[in-house]
């Protein structure tokens, strides 16, 4: 039985407890033959959001990337909570495109977590997301080393603020 946990875990951490991605490389029968419990699998979901919250960065967003596919399909208000704490502290630091990646995958997070966040919540989020976006309209164009411009699918300055006023503009039809 002790087996058929570590593999089930095994499995539940690779995949991130993404069932359909588990089907689709056809590891699920594997996985559901385990017989693990659903509140086993939300303690799991649990373990996961801690480390990735713990992972956050502004050199790597995969971090908070996984939270934001995460989301999707586990509801946990305590992803957006980390994401704004980094946020509040690291980000406007950052280079121009880890401002924002942060700020679009802040945007999906409260979207994927609308019902189970505060209105008080929702509301911070956006404003913190709206000061990110403003921030890079309003500034030059800062580029660490090892960001290119092309591998996200920018050209430019330019390309950069309309991308950034996509995202206000879509922050402002959800929010009102």
């Amino acid at each position: 039985m002790e087996d058929r946990i570590v593999v089930a875990k095994g499995l539940f951490t690779l995949y991130r407890g993404h069932f359909i991605q588990m089907h689709r490389d056809g590891v699920l029968k594997d996985y559901k033959d385990c017989g693990i419990e659903r509140q086993t699998e939300i303690e799991w979901y649990q373990e996961l959001t801690e480390k990735l919250s713990l992972d956050l960065s502004i050199r790597d967003w995969d971090a908070v990337s996984s939270l934001e596919a995460l989301s999707k399909y586990y509801q946990d208000a305590r992803m957006l909570e980390s994401v704004m704490n980094f946020i509040t502290r690291q980000i406007m630091g950052a280079d121009s495109i880890v401002k924002l990646m942060y700020a679009e995958r802040l945007i999906s997070l409260i979207v994927s977590l609308g019902p189970v966040i505060t209105q008080e919540n929702r509301y911070s989020a956006y404003q913190q997301a709206l000061r990110i976006l403003e921030d890079i309209l309003a500034k030059p164009l800062v580029i660490d080393p090892g960001h290119d411009l092309h591998h996200y699918h920018l050209k430019d300055k330019k390309s950069l603020n309309l991308r950034a006023q996509k995202s206000i503009d879509e922050i402002m039809l959800l929010r009102f």
